[in-house]
């Protein structure tokens, strides 16, 4: 949720008579609420909601904008790319290994990384090239075949395990690092870092702002915005019901975003692997006589249907053995199959419909023997493995297909809408053509010290593992302080911190 930039949740600007005077902490009134119980926590938790919303709204503004173009750019992506993309079906396909040797006569550049041969009927065939010169090293170059024909039906950049073409990769990256690389993604994760603690205190302060009675009038008083009323109280009835229905989304968008950070997605990395929640892989060690020879020859045996072998090497099956050994271990469409990366290694064939239901089923195949070497069932990882997965791909859009895009754009559009709302009611809440005043310092003196203590601990133990949340709220707590400590030096009361 947005900042709520007032001082008390009743109130309809900055100028009633019994308005907290500057420098002091917010009037507090909540009913029922004793001393040292909520009436001491909710100055800080409005306080805190109101400076984040504030300062960290820019970034969630980009990162909702950005999200919302990427929800529509997985359907974009089957319209703008439907020449490459489909293909009339026919009666039956041709064998992979020629549709691979098809793509290697209209693109012999590169080399192959990785095949995915057609999921249904009427796609095409992908042969993924890397090494190719003017391809981003970290993409690599999809060129399109026909599986009943074999006719190449273009090439394309294709990034990532998803397989997104280049509209969908430009919008990905604007999302995640405003095309800045590593330093872009700084942005993203102080947006995640801080957008789960600006939902969950504006869901506190609603709570708090339920009305009397039995809990379903309190709920249909408060769940849905007040047309009736006018100025600010309107604005903040729709930025609190909106913001309420969003919670849960909004939770979920943040932790998910977190898991792929680069600090805070370390530590959840290395948090899973000391728990033995990592996600499992699939060996591709090939062991006994056939460790040590050749990969290169397998490459040709790829391209060409099998190879008997020279010069003392071991013979290659063939790509079209190896889809036919992963099928037997009930791999079924769709998978990716990638070469041997050296001397001694095997063949994987990985399923990679991130769809529900999810297919992660994985199996090495010795080149030599045509043999399954190693299986790893996606029913078979660890419990935080499977979440990951699960919250990766419903962040992305994929999990459930088109109502997860839609559910993923009108979270984007509630977030755009919480922000516009929390800085109009900071508008609104001032006069003369300017912003309101800050809600006041001192908020923390209310708080009980047993309170504040686990509070700190519990601060302290989220910034170490999410930093982007916790060196910019320590670098806040020390601005605030030091800006207090002048004002009270100066004789004047401090009303901001930075402001």
């Amino acid at each position: 949720m947005s900042a709520e930039p007032v001082a008390a949740d009743t109130e309809d600007g900055p100028h009633r008579p019994d308005a907290p005077q500057p420098g002091a902490a917010p009037r507090t009134s909540d009913s029922g609420a004793g001393p040292g119980g909520w009436s001491a926590l909710r100055p800080l938790a409005l306080r805190l909601h109101f400076y984040a919303g504030v300062l960290v709204a820019p970034f969630l503004l980009v990162a909702a904008a950005t999200g919302l173009l990427y929800a529509g750019s997985l359907q974009a992506e089957k319209i703008v790319y439907d020449h490459e993309l489909r293909v009339p079906a026919g009666k039956s396909e041709l064998p992979l290994s020629q549709q691979i040797a098809a793509a290697r006569e209209a693109h012999p550049e590169g080399e192959i990384g990785a095949i995915r041969p057609s999921p249904e009927a009427g796609a095409t065939t992908r042969v993924l090239l890397s090494g190719v010169k003017g391809v981003d090293p970290e993409h690599k170059l999809a060129v399109f075949v026909d599986p009943y024909t074999g006719k190449v039906r273009g090439a394309l950049e294709q990034y990532g395990t998803s397989g997104a073409l280049p509209l969908r990769t430009w919008i990905d990256d604007l999302h995640r690092n405003l095309h800045l690389g590593d330093t872009g993604r700084l942005y993203s994760e102080l947006a995640a870092s801080w957008l789960w603690v600006i939902t969950g205190g504006g869901l506190v302060l609603w709570i708090a702002r339920r009305r009397k009675g039995s809990a379903k009038r309190k709920l249909r008083a408060t769940a849905l915005p007040d047309r009736s009323a006018t100025g600010r109280r309107r604005t903040m009835s729709f930025h609190g019901s909106v913001g309420v229905w969003a919670a849960l989304g909004l939770f979920f968008l943040s932790a998910t975003g977190l898991t792929w950070s680069t600090y805070a997605g370390a530590n959840v990395t290395d948090l899973r692997a000391s728990l033995g929640q990592a996600t499992p892989a699939v060996s591709s060690a090939v062991g006994g006589e056939h460790a040590g020879h050749g990969s290169m020859q397998g490459m040709e045996g790829m391209d060409m249907g099998g190879s008997s072998g020279k010069g003392g090497e071991s013979a290659d099956v063939g790509v079209d053995a190896v889809l036919k050994a992963a099928r037997a271990e009930g791999l079924g469409n769709p998978v990716e199959i990638v070469p041997p990366a050296g001397p001694g290694t095997a063949y994987t064939v990985s399923q990679i419909q991130r769809s529900w239901p999810e297919k992660q089923d994985a199996a090495a195949v010795d080149p030599a023997t045509g043999q399954v070497t190693d299986v790893v069932r996606f029913a078979d990882y660890p419990l935080l493995a499977k979440l990951s997965r699960w919250g990766i791909d419903a962040h992305m859009g994929s999990l459930f297909g088109l109502p997860n895009q839609i559910a993923l754009a009108a979270l984007a559009l509630a977030l755009i809408f919480l922000i516009v709302w929390g800085y109009r009611m900071w508008w609104q809440r001032g006069r003369a053509g300017a912003f309101g005043r800050p809600i006041p310092r001192g908020a923390w003196r209310q708080v009980p010290s047993y309170v504040l203590a686990v509070l700190t601990v519990v601060v302290a133990v989220l910034g170490y593992y999410l930093p982007l949340l916790g060196i910019p709220l320590a670098a806040f707590l020390v601005i605030d302080l030091a800006l207090g400590r002048l004002a009270d030096r100066r004789g004047k009361p401090a009303q901001t911190a930075g402001g």
